[in-house]
């Protein structure tokens, strides 16, 4: 395919991993909606969020961090309907605000379906505006994938948004080391271990739930303790409206 992702060029071993897998979807007519450059939607992501539901980490979690993508709206559905707190980004982190909360309580006293607030269109219009600094401390984190090793590898769609997020989470205190991690995807995104390039920004897996299983990675990555602003890229600094603020602030906190 000649297409290119939106982000291509970065990594090129990645991106030769996010092309298969796009294409993969596409052809096997899996994809819902466009694939390529996307956190991917699918046929059957309503069932691998079940999968990931009857985790027990899932289970008793209070407080659920998402990826805004449509992939996960059965996610962020059926922890509504649990009476978790919903945490998430906004798309791409466009705005001057970063994140989103979504109070089931909240939601059913004015009278907004889940269903809706769950969208990532129902949750710009309906969520509660938070800097990262108010995110609650996290039980249970969600992310986007385009490939993932059963080991608990995964590659993104390629802007680091993500790993970006948990960076921030983790130097904040609001996710541990200890903090599930996990992700839902068709079982076509799945790769061998070895085609899976781990960085040191990146944030190993604990649960990977596709339409057909759940998989417990059993990982033993080490996961990155706080942000590397060095390691930031000038991109993302111009087209993340606050992200120089948040960086004045946390430097600042290191060093009180």
């Amino acid at each position: 395919m000649s297409e290119q992702g939106r982000w291509a060029g970065r990594n090129p071993a990645k991106d030769i991993i996010r092309h298969e897998i796009w294409a993969a979807l596409e052809d096997a007519d899996v994809s819902v909606g466009p694939a390529w450059s996307m956190i991917p939607n699918f046929v059957g992501a309503d069932v691998a969020a079940w999968h990931l539901t009857q985790t027990d980490a899932w289970k008793t979690a209070r407080t659920v961090k998402t990826n805004p993508d449509h992939a996960q709206t059965p996610i962020r559905i059926r922890a509504l309907y649990e009476g978790k707190t919903v945490y998430t980004p906004v798309p791409y982190l466009t705005k001057d605000f970063p994140y989103l909360r979504l109070d089931p309580e909240a939601l059913k006293a004015r009278e907004i379906s889940f269903e809706l607030a769950a969208t990532p269109q129902g949750f710009m219009e309906h969520g509660e505006r938070l800097e990262f600094e108010a995110v609650a401390p996290l039980d249970f984190c969600v992310v986007g994938s385009v490939a993932v090793s059963r080991a608990g590898g995964r590659t993104g769609k390629g802007a680091g948004f993500a790993d970006l997020e948990t960076a921030i989470f983790r130097e904040l205190g609001v996710v541990t080391a200890t903090t599930p991690m996990a992700t839902t995807i068709h079982s076509l995104q799945l790769v061998d271990d070895h085609h899976i390039v781990i960085e040191s920004h990146d944030s190993p897996l604990d649960f990977v739930a596709t339409e057909s299983e759940l998989i417990t990675t059993g990982n033993t990555m080490t996961r990155p303790m706080g942000v590397d602003w060095s390691k930031v890229r000038a991109d993302q600094f111009e087209t993340i409206p606050f992200l120089g603020r948040l960086r004045e602030r946390m430097l600042a906190r290191r060093s009180a």
